[in-house]
């Protein structure tokens, strides 16, 4: 038979690890926003059509980072470089590639002020949007905890505790969405 507090462990670590899914999601995200530095990450959500089938790009090519705002990518099979360069147009960066039959070459220009501006705020969004995945789950580890008490299955105490734990794992996971986010907003502005 388990205790009230194993129960109440167990939904806390549970929530515990949907939380940090939540952070690792966000960072994702940001990773994917432009700062006018080469990036390979970028490209993490990048699909190429690969002779009629959706391949995602790291699997088709290497990527190296030669200079700051030069990205090369290095394609295994020489074949698919025109199908690489159609995804990075269709993908709405901004840039233009450029091949030299082997290897695709990407420069990034220096962002404007006011695309940077307008990339923090993109970047907030995605930040708003991790806290509020995380308070969701606190909620949802909250429901868990109020049902066992009314089942009778923990006590008042051990609920309260339950419940101090998850706010104390709610904030400082949304801590590190906020850390993440001020890094981001810093290379976003940096000029």
């Amino acid at each position: 038979m388990t205790t009230g507090d194993e129960l109440t462990d167990l939904v806390v670590a549970e929530a515990g690890g949907r939380m940090d899914s939540a952070v690792h999601h966000a960072r994702q995200q940001f990773a994917t926003v432009r700062t006018g530095r080469a990036s390979p990450a970028l490209f993490e959500r990048f699909l190429v059509d690969y002779y009629g089938t959706e391949v995602p790009l790291q699997q088709l090519a290497s990527f190296s980072v030669p200079e700051a705002q030069l990205l090369v990518i290095s394609p295994f099979d020489k074949g698919s470089i025109s199908a690489i360069e159609r995804a990075i147009i269709q993908g709405d960066l901004g840039l233009n590639p450029s091949n030299d039959g082997n290897v695709v070459r990407l420069t990034f220009p220096p962002l404007t002020e006011e695309r940077r501006r307008e990339l923090v705020r993109v970047v907030k969004q995605m930040a708003e949007e991790g806290r509020v995945a995380i308070r969701n789950t606190r909620r949802s580890g909250r429901h868990e905890v109020d049902q066992l008490s009314k089942g009778g299955d923990i006590s008042e105490d051990v609920a309260a505790r339950a419940n101090k734990e998850l706010d104390h794992l709610t904030h400082d996971h949304e801590q590190l969405v906020n850390d993440a986010l001020s890094v981001k907003e810093q290379e976003l502005l940096e000029i």
